[in-house]
Order: structure tokens, then C-alpha cells, then sequence
């Protein structure tokens, strides 16, 4: 017997198809790791400059509140952003990537800002620590 109906196209060859399962699983992995990493980068560099500039109660403290709550909240948050632009510009890849490394910095460096101690300590003259380079911004608002 022979089959005379056509093969359906692939579903990612159609107009409106969306993208298949395994694209989506992968772009959420990624999403997740890298928004871990940036979370964990942006709570070593905060614990960093809390400590050289003896800011907070204690490094126990300091390091506390980073690992229990502000890694798990900058990871909820950047992962929403990931999301949220995926959602908005998914179809379009180049502006989808610039989208995702704009919101991402963007909301890193908004944490940043947020939490960083300005004032002057004996041990940052000018609340700034030492190693923080002069040509990148001081993160505040």
C-alpha cells in the first residue's frame, strides 16, 4: 500500500510555528546558569568592597545577607529580565541578544548601585575602594 499524503513540513519551518522543545530547554538553561553567575560576580564584588572599606556590622553579617538573600533575589530578578526580553524579542535574534546584554548589565549594575556603601570610610577616603578602576564608573544613583 502506498501512502500518497505528503510529509508535513518541520514545525520550526513554519511561519508561525514556535521554536522547538529543545531550543526553548536549552535557552532556559542558559538563562539560568548565566544568570547565577552574574548573580554569585555581583555578590563577590559587593562582599569585596563592603569589606576594603569595613562597611556593614561583620564579614559574617556582610557575607550572610549576600549568600541567603541577595544571590537568590539578583538570580529571581535577572532571570525575570531573561524571560521578559526572550518573551519580547524571541523571533528577532540579534536584537534579542543585545536586548538580553543590555537588561542584564543594566539590572547588575542597578543592584550594584543600590547596595553600594558611598560614604567615606577611613579605609576608602573617598568611598570608593582602592582597586576599583578609575576609568569604570562608581556604581550609585
Amino acid at each position: 500500500m502506498v501512502d500518497t499524503d505528503p510529509a508535513p513540513p518541520p514545525t520550526d519551518a513554519l511561519p508561525g510555528a514556535h521554536a522547538p522543545a529543545a531550543v526553548r530547554r536549552l535557552h532556559g538553561w542558559l538563562g539560568t546558569v548565566l544568570a547565577a553567575v552574574l548573580a554569585t560576580a555581583t555578590a563577590a564584588l559587593l562582599g569585596r568592597a563592603w569589606d576594603t572599606c569595613d562597611v556593614g556590622v561583620s564579614n559574617a553579617a556582610n557575607s550572610g545577607f549576600l549568600l541567603w538573600l541577595f544571590i537568590p533575589g539578583m538570580w529571581t530578578v535577572l532571570l525575570l529580565a531573561w524571560v521578559a526580553v526572550g518573551a519580547l524579542l524571541g523571533r528577532h535574534p540579534v536584537p534579542h541578544a543585545l536586548a538580553l546584554a543590555v537588561a542584564l548589565l543594566a539590572v547588575t549594575w542597578c543592584a550594584l548601585s543600590l547596595f553600594w556603601e558611598g560614604p567615606a570610610t577611613p579605609a576608602c577616603p573617598g568611598g570608593v575602594p582602592g582597586w576599583w578602576p578609575g576609568f569604570v564608573p562608581v556604581p550609585g544613583f
